[in-house]
């Protein structure tokens, strides 16, 4: 039998955050999550899902992509053939992109290899992950976006700090900000860690669940903190001069925030 994921759901859409933002993107939603983040608004990914052989997965991707241009107007295939171009070559030069997404991706071996192939096959990569397990193995041609959990998602625990040491130009760190208790902690990692000096950095606002999100194993958020608006994230980003870009999720303000497969 070929090697296999569990798969959520594949879907083409836009990219809705990162730095890659408003491309068109094919997303490939993994099952299974070992973290409970108090804001998640993908609990149905925890346990929903079929097997799906690695060819599969590939052709539904192929598939999708089909209408695309093989390349974008004017943009040149390079070879990346050194470190440097690997960490200066942000610009995608196949739409759509492809995203590895869950859940939590990096809990099923063969994301590796699945990766590799659509690297492979010239399909700018993105991963989306937790970044409470190690990203070190992930081919270096794909864009890790890495989460540093702060307070209110109730994993502020679960952070794998040896991961800040992997990453490079090409990578992305998000936090996802729902407090102002989430606000100071995540500018204390960004001046403590100088983390303007690895990658971008991106400030997240939590989204509010919708009712039918709600998952009752998710975390509580811990007593004693202060929600933030995305107004007041917005300001103080820009009074406390923070070397950050602020994100708002555009699939969340295109379609409704709970509408799946967008």
């Amino acid at each position: 039998m070929s090697d296999t994921l569990v798969v959520n759901e594949i879907y083409l859409s836009l990219q809705g955050e990162s730095t890659f933002a408003g491309l068109p993107c094919i997303f490939i939603r993994l099952t299974a999550c070992n973290l409970r983040c108090s804001y998640c608004d993908t609990a149905y990914a925890f346990s929903e899902g079929k097997k799906q052989p690695l060819t599969e997965i590939i052709e539904e991707v192929r598939r999708l992509a089909k209408p695309f241009p093989s390349s974008t107007s004017g943009a040149e295939t390079v070879p990346i053939t050194s470190h440097h171009q690997i960490a200066t070559c942000r610009r995608p030069g196949k739409l759509p992109l492809v995203e590895l997404t869950g859940g939590e991706p990096m809990l099923q071996k063969n994301v590796l290899p699945l990766m590799s192939s659509l690297c492979d096959e010239s399909f700018t990569v993105l991963l989306e992950t937790s970044g409470a397990l190690d990203i070190s193995p992930v081919d270096p041609r794909v864009h890790r976006i890495m989460d540093l959990k702060c307070p209110s998602s109730g994993e502020v625990a679960r952070n794998r700090w040896a991961n800040l040491a992997t990453l490079r130009e090409i990578d992305e760190i998000k936090f996802v900000i729902g407090t102002s208790e989430d606000y100071d902690w995540a500018r204390t990692q960004v001046a403590d860690h100088q983390l303007a000096s690895r990658c971008p950095i991106l400030f997240s606002w939590v989204q509010p669940l919708a009712p039918q999100q709600q998952d009752s194993s998710l975390k509580q958020v811990p007593a004693g903190q202060h929600p933030i608006s995305r107004q007041e994230l917005a300001e103080r980003i820009i009074a406390d001069a923070l070397p950050v870009r602020f994100q708002a999720q555009l699939h969340k303000i295109i379609w409704p925030p709970q509408q799946r497969g967008v």
